[in-house]
């Protein structure tokens, strides 16, 4: 049984729909590759190093804008870290502190980089980086901050030694 040839047109058209196809899957892994070098630049510290067996000292790599931002916890829940030795307190902005279910304090007037604003002091039962968790640590809530980091300021900081060599900062927390 001879079958007939198959229509040229449709050919052409099945070869350019596999190629349009070829070049859509491609430009996909291209875009999630380059996402992921992208993500991996903003937070170097995604897998925090602990290095000493007891979790006291954590060690955070710069990223390309020059912070050192890692995640970490408050009471429990996932946060992302910028940290701010210029921030008196753990500042968070006004939506994530929502999230969070952080209750509002006192209302306290603070310069920050965008100006003179108002925040709300508030006590936080936990905040955790790597291995290092501090309790009762003080911070304030800034409803007009439009940042998804938490600023981990000085009333986390203060507790730890800093040592910044190159493009890396080691924070370690006292003994006991």
């Amino acid at each position: 049984m001879n079958r007939p040839d198959p229509d040229p047109q449709s050919t052409r058209s099945i070869g350019i729909a596999m190629t349009v196809a070829a070049w859509i899957v491609g430009l996909g892994l291209v875009t999630l590759l380059f996402q992921g070098m992208l993500t991996h630049q903003d937070n170097p510290n995604q897998d925090l190093a602990v290095s000493l067996d007891d979790g006291r000292e954590v060690v955070l790599k710069r990223n390309r804008m020059g912070h050192y931002v890692a995640p970490g916890r408050i009471n429990g829940q996932p946060v992302e870290f910028l940290l701010d030795t210029g921030a008196t307190t753990v500042s968070i902005p006004g939506h994530l502190a929502r999230e969070l279910g952080l209750r509002q304090g006192r209302p306290m007037r603070a310069n920050t980089a965008a100006g003179q604003v108002t925040s709300y002091a508030t006590r936080l039962d936990s905040v955790q980086l790597g291995g290092i968790t501090q309790r009762d640590v003080w911070a304030s809530i800034n409803p007009s901050m439009d940042l998804d980091e938490v600023l981990l300021g000085m009333s986390f900081l203060k507790r730890l030694e800093l040592t910044q060599r190159g493009d890396t900062l080691t924070l370690r927390a006292p003994e006991g």
